[in-house]
């Protein structure tokens, strides 16, 4: 996609007026993501319906994202569709939004952030780091790259392009989908478990991420 397909694609996506997405405020606390299943009282694991809406993505952050795909076009070669992660949201909120670009349309998800983000469990964002051995999420745009199976399972790497995200690659800070990203950690604990630094989906949603994602394309992460 050249620059002025870009531009008229962010004119027919802001005119769909893509605002502040509905949050799921519930109390408690929960874990850490080290902790044993077995420690946790087995729940039924629903799959919620993704939040398809035309109204999710709040203004200032799709600015700054599509601001960004348009300051590192030339290292994103598919700039359909991006994933944007509101790290001002809480993690009992679905914050992860795929978005298409071309329809104006959009998926949010839940997604953990990092255990250095958030030392005391709250479920905020508190701050971000590009630090080896932070645990801490990044801020930034990042391209997906391959596709893996290591410790996590399926998995995806990301490079970061931002000089604070840099070092995502050799921080092995990647997509994954992980037991303490599920719904039923809300419903039972009130936020997610945390990650070292990935942005670690449901187990029941990564399909549908790499479905809307796949190589090439941005994951933007801001707390804004």
């Amino acid at each position: 996609m050249h620059d002025h397909d870009v531009a008229r694609a962010r004119r027919a996506f802001l005119k769909t007026g893509l605002t502040l997405a509905g949050t799921i405020a519930l109390p408690g606390a929960v874990a850490c993501a080290t902790r044993d299943m077995t420690q946790i009282e087995p729940t039924a694991r629903i799959a919620p319906a993704p939040l398809v809406s035309a109204r999710v993505v709040r203004p200032e952050l799709l600015r700054n994202a599509l601001a960004a795909l348009n300051r590192h076009g030339a290292r994103i070669a598919q700039r359909d569709q991006i994933a944007i992660a509101d790290f001002t949201a809480g993690s009992d909120q679905a914050r992860f939004h795929l978005v298409d670009l071309i329809s104006g349309r959009s998926q949010s998800l839940l997604v953990a952030h990092g255990s250095g983000s958030d030392p005391a469990h709250t479920g905020y964002v508190e701050r971000f780091s590009n630090d080896f051995g932070s645990n801490a999420s990044s801020e930034g745009a990042f391209v997906t790259a391959d596709y893996y199976v290591g410790k996590h399972g399926r998995s995806q790497r990301l490079m970061g392009l931002d000089p604070t995200n840099c070092n995502a690659l050799g921080r092995a800070i990647v997509v994954h989908s992980a037991w303490y990203a599920n719904p039923d950690m809300i419903r039972t604990h009130g936020v997610l478990g945390r990650s070292q630094g990935c942005f670690a989906v449901g187990e029941d949603d990564l399909d549908r991420v790499f479905a809307n994602l796949g190589p090439g394309r941005m994951i933007y992460s801001a707390k804004v």
